[in-house]
This record gives C-alpha cells, sequence and structure tokens, in this order.
C-alpha cells in the first residue's frame, strides 16, 4: 500500500481513483467540485483534501485527470497547486490529455522542484476507466516509471513508456486523429449501406469479421445504426484534441487533412447542440 493522491474526479478519475482505493492504497482525493469527492467517498475507501497541494502532501504519488492544459497548470503549479505540497522523489502522474508543449514545462518545473513527472493520457473512454482496462500512454524517466507502472496498472491494461516528456501526448495524438479517421468512414459506410436498403445489422456482422472490423465497429456502429449517442466521449473533448493535434501538425509539417475535415465536422456538430454526444454522431450530419 502507497499513499496516493488523485485530482480530479470527473468522468475518467472518479472509477481511476476508485480501483487505486480498491486495489488497497491509501487514497486522498480533491475535486473542485466538493460534492464529487464526497460521493466518491460514499462509494470508496480514502479521504477528502481541500486542495491539490494537501492532497499531494506525504503522497508518494499523485495522478491529476483533469480537463485541459490550463486545469493541469492549475492543480500542479497554480497557488495551492500539488507540486507545492510534493515531497522530493514523489512522481506527478498526469493522465489529463493536453498539449506536449504543457508536459514538457511541467516536466522542467517538477525536476526543478526535486520530484518526478510523467505525461500519462489514456483512451478506453469511461467503460474502459469503469472496467480498468485503459491503455496509457506515458511520456518521462524510466525510473520513475518504472516505480509507479505497477500502481497505474489498477486501472489499465496496457501500460507503455513512448519515450521522453511529452511523449505520451504525442502518442494521444496519433490515437485521436486515428479516431477521426475511422468514426468518419465508419458513419459513411453506415449511411451508404442503409440507403442501399441493406439489413446493417446484419452487413456489420459480416464484414466486422474481416479487414474492416476496428473498435469503434465493434462498440458504436449497433448505437449509430439506432442513433443513440447519448454516452461516451463527448464531441467537445474531441475537438479539444483535434485542435492540439492540429496545432503540433503545424509545428512538426505533418500533414492532416482528414483530421482537420472532421474537426469542421464536430464544429458543426457543436453548432447544432451536440457538444455533449458520443463522437460517434458525425452520421448526423449525413442523415440529415
Amino acid at each position: 500500500m502507497v499513499a496516493i493522491a488523485f485530482i480530479g474526479l470527473g468522468a475518467m478519475g472518479y472509477p481511476m481513483a476508485g480501483h487505486l482505493s480498491r486495489a488497497g492504497h491509501d487514497v486522498c482525493v480533491f475535486n473542485r467540485t466538493a460534492a464529487r469527492a464526497t460521493s466518491w467517498l460514499g462509494e470508496f475507501a480514502g479521504r477528502a483534501a481541500p486542495s491539490p497541494r494537501d492532497a499531494a502532501r506525504d503522497a508518494e504519488f499523485v495522478f491529476s485527470c483533469v480537463g485541459n492544459d490550463a486545469d493541469v497548470r492549475a492543480v500542479s503549479t497554480g497557488p495551492d497547486g500539488a507540486f507545492s505540497g510534493m515531497g522530493p522523489g514523489s512522481i506527478y502522474v498526469d493522465h489529463t490529455t493536453t498539449s506536449a508543449h504543457v508536459a514538457r514545462e511541467l516536466g522542467d518545473e517538477a525536476r526543478a522542484s526535486n520530484i518526478e513527472f510523467i505525461d500519462a493520457p489514456v483512451s478506453g473512454g469511461e467503460s474502459g476507466a469503469q472496467n480498468g482496462a485503459l491503455t496509457v500512454m506515458c511520456g518521462g524517466r524510466e525510473a520513475a516509471f518504472e516505480r509507479v507502472r505497477a500502481v497505474i496498472e489498477a486501472y489499465a491494461r496496457g501500460t507503455v513508456l513512448m519515450g521522453e516528456t511529452g511523449s505520451g501526448q504525442l502518442t494521444k495524438m496519433v490515437n485521436q486523429i486515428c479516431i477521426s479517421g475511422l468514426l468518419q468512414g465508419l458513419a459513411e459506410g453506415l449511411n451508404f449501406g442503409s440507403k442501399a436498403g441493406l439489413d446493417m445489422d446484419k452487413a456489420i456482422s459480416v464484414i466486422g469479421q474481416g479487414a474492416a472490423q476496428s473498435w469503434q465497429m465493434d462498440n458504436r456502429a449497433s448505437s449509430m445504426i439506432a442513433g443513440e449517442f447519448d454516452f461516451g466521449f463527448a464531441v467537445d473533448w474531441m475537438r479539444k484534441d483535434l485542435g492540439i493535434a492540429l496545432d503540433a501538425a503545424r509545428e512538426n509539417g505533418a500533414t492532416l487533412p482528414v483530421a482537420a475535415l472532421v474537426d469542421q465536422f464536430y464544429a458543426e456538430l457543436q453548432r447544432r447542440g451536440d457538444n455533449r454526444s458520443d463522437t460517434s454522431c458525425l452520421i448526423r450530419l449525413l442523415r440529415d
């Protein structure tokens, strides 16, 4: 059992912190909305703190899963941030999807404070967090990664060190670029087949056994066919992630024509009010 702080009890952080508690760790949580922490304590063993700094005090490992670059800065290096409460040699693991710039910036600040920083964005969505089956892509120093790896595996099925600080975030960008293209292709295929008069549930059961198979097809085709999108990874979050990837592509010279196009499709869905709908709602633009 180790002392752990977990900052951010949103749709992902709430079950992730729960897995750490169930694994027997001494978990102290912080959430900006205190009622969320109170709810978590009603389900899991642990403690709540009034600030990230208080949560991080005496913790060997500090985890965060918040919204964006500004949120990570606020809970780590801002007033009452976790860095100010962490002891020498402790490790900060950030599961937020952010820019690689922020990851490198915080890595530098952590080392200056004699602590370690690992950027560790995740893939697998809410169901992956709830089932302890996330994929975690990490950037940071190998010694720190090896120390915290077994703890992360309380909610992960795969945890990989991709390279130096920022590499985890760059890998997550690759993930989101691929997903955006897969979802648009799936939406177009389903819409085409429906207009052609095919039984699409039957069609998916066939092509899902061949080269077209993907996680998105296995987990989203049926709900797309049924027009159900009130769940899953929100359009707002995908637009944030694609924006990060497109910014990084402008810096490194990569060309992302499909990702840029799908980003604009998501912008249209936001204008229509689908901000919190699952990313698979791309098919609505084709049906309407």
